[in-house]
């Protein structure tokens, strides 16, 4: 992707979210990169409407503006369970539904936190592309609030219980910022793809 600018936008722009001068290396390293991919993703959403960013204009069912809403919701997620731990995740399941009946599509009913996953790719009535960005700027101001406070980057915390982790499994913080860099950057290559679906527009 290429160089863009960064100048600032406004208070609430999450490209200027970079952490501050006091951190040590590692931090500033970690938390600049995930500054830029932020910076990547919003970037596919500059000067198109809500209207733009609600749509899936490939056989994907991804949007720009849910995508957005996804990375934002996913990283304020993950520096939560830095602070909390595993109980900053929940996976429970209605009584007498199991995840076999999950995998199957067969569940009676589908727990509450696997529908707002659902809805966090995707634009809701009465959600703007403004108030996604206007969020994520907060998220971003907030993890980095986190990361410059934690005593050490390899402090861990076991993974909740869920068929896609390990059981037993643990992440350090500094993993946790690895994740959500990798995640961040992955769905910003998605973001492009939209983007150039839209209007033609090629991020490099």
């Amino acid at each position: 992707m290429p160089d863009d600018d960064r100048t600032p936008k406004g208070p609430n722009d999450v490209t200027t979210t970079q952490p501050p001068a006091t951190l040590d290396a590692e931090r500033t390293d970690l938390l600049t990169e995930l500054a830029d991919a932020r910076a990547d993703l919003v970037a596919t959403t500059e000067g198109l409407g809500d209207e733009q960013v609600s749509a899936r204009p490939t056989v994907s069912e991804l949007c720009l503006g849910g995508l957005v809403k996804h990375v934002a919701a996913m990283e304020q997620q993950w520096l939560r369970f830095v602070v909390e731990g595993p109980s900053a995740m929940h996976y429970d399941l209605p009584d007498g539904v199991t995840w076999a009946d999950i995998a199957a599509g067969t569940a009676r009913e589908f727990p509450r936190w696997m529908t707002e996953h659902r809805n966090g790719f995707r634009l809701l009535p009465g959600e703007t592309l403004a108030g996604i960005l206007d969020h994520y700027a907060r998220v971003a101001a907030r993890s980095a609030e986190i990361i410059a406070a934690v005593p050490d980057l390899s402090a861990t915390h076991p993974l909740p219980e869920a068929p896609w982790h390990e059981p037993g499994a643990v992440y350090s913080i500094r993993r946790v910022l690895l994740r959500v860099i990798a995640e961040t950057t992955r769905h910003a290559g998605h973001a492009d793809i939209l983007r150039e679906s839209i209007d033609g527009r090629k991020s490099s």
